[in-house]
């Protein structure tokens, strides 16, 4: 379950649109920091920096591979995310549910 420190440091995150590009790039498969730099105008120690408040928010993972350390999308993450966000999607068509019932009834009562 997120716990609302967690759920900020995701949004902020993916607040940066380089950081959205690198999980973007990370959801079709594991890639090292040469590889993600690759495209990208920045050097590879910037793609780091950026890896590394991605994996403060428990987005990305690094693995070990002889001596590369490629990083790895926690997808798990992403889902807890999107089921909060789900879960508050819920409530609020239910609460604009009741604020549209409310205003028909007003609109009913002043005819």
């Amino acid at each position: 379950m997120q716990t609302p420190t967690m759920l900020a440091r995701v949004f902020a995150a993916l607040g940066d649109p380089t950081r959205v590009e690198l999980v973007t790039r990370l959801a079709t498969g594991d890639a090292s920091v040469t590889q993600l730099a690759e495209p990208l105008p920045m050097t590879q120690q910037a793609v780091s920096r950026h890896l590394r408040v991605l994996e403060d928010a428990g987005l990305v993972s690094r693995g070990r591979q002889a001596q590369a350390r490629p990083a790895h999308l926690e997808v798990e993450r992403l889902e807890e995310v999107l089921a909060w966000v789900g879960d508050r999607r819920r409530e609020w068509l239910d609460r604009h549910e009741r604020l549209a019932g409310h205003l028909a009834e007003i609109q009913e009562e002043q005819r």
